[in-house]
């Protein structure tokens, strides 16, 4: 373990830090009312990239703040029913077409969504050079929740899951849900804004327990973006509470009581970039059923087997 974390004996107990605002769910019911009041205009091009025996495809939808969003969508030619949503790392872009494939073999539908503003693929609605990567995590915070980018970004992951869901191909009952780092939180997000997502393999999910990753001082990536921010912002921390509070809207921990879905949860218990109590914050507030695959020498890092097992995992559950 590492020697600044809790015990594992802690771990499975710590029910985290960062403060969870009064009107938490009234603030989440009313931006999900706000993308209800977003047309999606949903648009579907075939993508070059030909398959035998489905289709790839580039998906554009509306998402809030006037943001015309990017997914990878595989469709297979002849559907099961069950689909996969894929979300990626902080600074990532979605996974490659043919990493997407053994799902689509299985004749499920899979689609990768393109962060807003991280995105390798770049859409209309941005132009050259204008990623923000370095501040995600903070951007928006002086303007209060509703200015938080990650708010539009966890209502774009509930669009996708509607749009998908809402396939003639697709049984919106059999939606499985995974990511690593940024897109096991996101995964994780998915899950707690669309009740009806069945199951969620989340690996070392970023976004959780902002307060936490601030008291234990690593100033290491990305958590390292709330030292920064006080430090040219709030050198004396005289909003530190209302910057906590701020960032508890977008705290998975305080999403996860929302969650439905069976969750499979993989750490690396050696963890620097996303701390293990970070992560157990809010997989401790699930009350789904809930599992737990520990990776005691490893941090963030490939995980040994864990690709594999998340396959065999979401076949099975789906």
């Amino acid at each position: 373990m590492l020697s600044f974390e809790l015990s594992y004996d802690e771990l499975l107990t710590y029910q985290g830090t960062n403060p969870r605002p009064a009107d938490f769910d009234a603030f989440w019911d009313k931006a999900l009312l706000s993308l209800d009041a977003v047309e999606p205009d949903a648009e579907f091009v075939d993508a070059d990239f030909p398959l035998t025996g489905a289709t790839a495809q580039h998906l554009y939808f509306n998402g809030t703040g006037g943001y015309r969003v990017h997914a990878k969508v595989i469709r297979p030619a002849e559907p099961t029913g069950p689909a996969v949503l894929w979300f990626h790392g902080y600074g990532g872009e979605q996974p490659k077409w043919v990493e997407l494939l053994p799902y689509a073999a299985r004749g499920f539908t899979v689609a990768a969504l393109d962060v807003r503003e991280q995105v390798g693929f770049r859409t209309s609605s941005q132009s050259a050079n204008s990623f923000s990567l370095h501040n995600h995590l903070v951007h928006g915070l002086d303007d209060g929740p509703d200015g938080l980018l990650y708010k539009h970004v966890f209502l774009d992951a509930r669009r996708l899951t509607d749009i998908i869901g809402g396939l003639p191909e697709v049984d919106a009952a059999r939606i499985a849900t995974t990511g690593w780092s940024q897109g096991g939180g996101l995964s994780l997000v998915a899950a707690a804004l669309t009740p009806t997502i069945k199951y969620t393999a989340t690996v070392f999910p970023f976004l959780c327990d902002y307060q936490r990753t601030w008291d234990l001082n690593l100033e290491t990536a990305p958590y390292d973006e709330i030292v920064t921010w006080f430090r040219k912002r709030d050198p004396r921390h005289l909003r530190q509470d209302e910057v906590f509070n701020t960032l508890g809207y977008i705290d998975v921990q305080h999403l996860a009581p929302r969650i439905q879905a069976e969750v499979t949860l993989f750490t690396g218990l050696e963890d620097q970039t996303c701390p293990p109590s970070t992560q157990f914050a809010a997989y401790n507030k699930l009350k789904s059923p809930k599992h737990l695959h520990t990776y005691p020498d490893f941090g963030h890092d490939d995980l040994p087997g864990a690709h594999d097992d998340i396959y065999q995992l979401i076949t099975t559950n789906l």
